[in-house]
């Protein structure tokens, strides 16, 4: 029995949402991220938003009455506390994840958290923490997990199709130009590349080979102290390697590669939602996977939130907090090496 396992068998078992009719969704944030799930939440048919909650009611009606939304509050404890809603999406800014999480932790809702899952890996593993005494389901938002062609992917490497993993390479970079009072400029709000973009390289990297046991980086900080163009090389002590960067300066590829002691995959073209990937096997002709529908729908993971919700389960099997919680202690380390310091981190308190 593995410890998810194990911790799910001895948490409190929440009870599973009936089949009967559609889960109903409250989202927490009025924002483009709010907007987008909201949008692709509509187009399912086991889904439902019921509600809304901004920092002020006028904020939370506007986005209601573009979307159809039956109910609007004005702070986020009124729709913890609505009966109505089975659970919240917390589309805040990072830097509030662990305040609205929590609010609703507490008040027994479940939650699917945006990534990053939160500033930094303490706040992370309170959230954790709290979710798993509680028996209530937690899953951060790392729609890449849920993507059918990325768990392709993780599927054949997992079967041994490339052999042993030697390499990963993975970018994610925007050109930009950010000015300094964007959000993406603001320590106070979790500012810099890394949490923002270097979080799918490095997300990728550990869902094919786990948390590294050595982490080193070299960064470009802004003025306000934010990274603004960072590389990382991560290391395990089985041989493999990853090299990733991420960018709020530079307009990427947005690849990724991984290289195997038999074989290679290249994801050619947005490789956290990619439409199609190729297969290179040693004395074998390339193969290459395509996949249909939308490929940036949030659908997969509110989807795999349904599923897990409807089976009473706590953690989903697919984006793990265990693994939350290992991306965020290498977000960390790679903060630590740059020099990056938020106003939320132990350190800075």
């Amino acid at each position: 029995m593995n410890d998810t396992v194990r911790r799910q068998a001895a948490a409190p078992r929440p009870a599973a949402l009936p089949a009967d009719r559609p889960v109903r969704w409250g989202v927490l944030a009025t924002g483009g991220m709010a907007a987008r799930f909201t949008e692709d939440l509509l187009a399912l048919e086991d889904a439902e938003v019921v509600a809304v909650a901004g920092r002020s009611e006028a904020s939370a009606k506007s986005f209601a009455d573009r979307h159809g939304i039956g109910r609007a509050h004005g702070d986020w404890a009124a729709l913890a506390a609505d009966e109505d809603v089975d659970v919240i999406y917390v589309a805040t800014p990072h830097s509030a994840h662990r305040a609205a999480a929590g609010l609703c932790l507490e008040a027994g809702k479940p939650v699917l958290c945006e990534k990053p899952f939160t500033l930094n890996a303490a706040e992370a593993a309170e959230l954790v923490a709290l979710a798993r005494s509680r028996g209530t389901f937690l899953m951060e938002a790392m729609w890449m997990y849920c993507h059918p062609a990325v768990r392709k992917i993780a599927s054949l490497v997992r079967d041994g199709a490339i052999g042993e993993v030697r390499t990963v390479q993975a970018d994610f970079g925007l050109a930009g130009p950010f000015e300094p009072d964007h959000r993406l400029r603001d320590p106070a709000l979790g500012g810099g590349a890394l949490l923002d973009l270097g979080v799918y390289p490095v997300s990728f990297a550990q869902l094919l080979l786990g948390e590294p046991d050595r982490v080193q980086a070299d960064a470009l900080l802004s003025d306000e102290g934010v990274d603004l163009n960072t590389g990382m090389l991560l290391g395990w002590d089985g041989g493999a390697t990853a090299l990733l960067s991420c960018s709020i300066t530079a307009g990427t590829p947005v690849t990724a590669s991984v290289t195997g002691t038999a074989g290679r995959i290249d994801v050619p073209d947005g490789f956290f939602f990619p439409e199609r990937f190729v297969l290179h096997r040693s004395g074998a002709e390339p193969e290459e996977f395509r996949f249909d529908g939308r490929r940036d729908s949030l659908e997969h993971e509110a989807a795999e939130v349904i599923r897990a919700l409807r089976a009473g389960e706590t953690e989903s099997p697919l984006v793990p907090l265990d693994g939350t919680l290992a991306v965020m202690r290498t977000l960390d380390a790679v903060r630590e090496r740059v020099g990056v310091r938020y106003p939320g981190d132990p350190a800075a308190t």
